[in-house]
């Protein structure tokens, strides 16, 4: 099952587009029956998160959390935070839409999920996955 949870009311996210992406991306990458959460979350959701699971002080754009598996055959292969105010900010710098920075955002977060890690393919794997959504894969 796939979730999407808009737990900041400062921007509207259409739920299910999100949910449509995971559930695309989880097909292609073999997680199909997995669960996976996505929460889009404000500033102190996302500090705090950082800071008790990263050690790091202050906000970043997206966390991903993975997880073991569930009982019953059923895999949850975990959660993503994304940061809508961060995304904000950083879609200015990346010169293009708020919707576009958080759809690369879960792209990014699904990606560690799916095992994929900085300096170990994910950066490649990223664009990949969004020349396949350009062209409608």
């Amino acid at each position: 099952m796939i979730e999407v949870l808009n737990l900041q009311n400062r921007y509207w996210i259409d739920r299910r587009k999100f949910g449509r992406l995971l559930a695309r991306l989880a097909d292609k990458y073999g997680h199909e029956d997995s669960d996976i959460t996505l929460a889009f979350v404000g500033t102190k959701t996302i500090t705090r998160l950082n800071r008790k699971f990263l050690g790091r002080e202050g906000p970043t754009d997206v966390l991903s959390f993975p997880a073991a598996a569930a009982g019953g055959g059923k895999a949850a292969l975990g959660d993503i935070v994304i940061s809508v105010p961060q995304a904000f900010n950083q879609c200015f710098t990346e010169s293009h839409g708020l919707e576009t920075e958080l759809l690369d955002l879960a792209v990014h977060g699904f990606l560690h999920l799916a095992g994929f890690d900085h300096g170990k393919g994910i950066e490649a794997e990223e664009v990949r996955v969004r020349e396949a959504l350009e062209k409608g894969d």
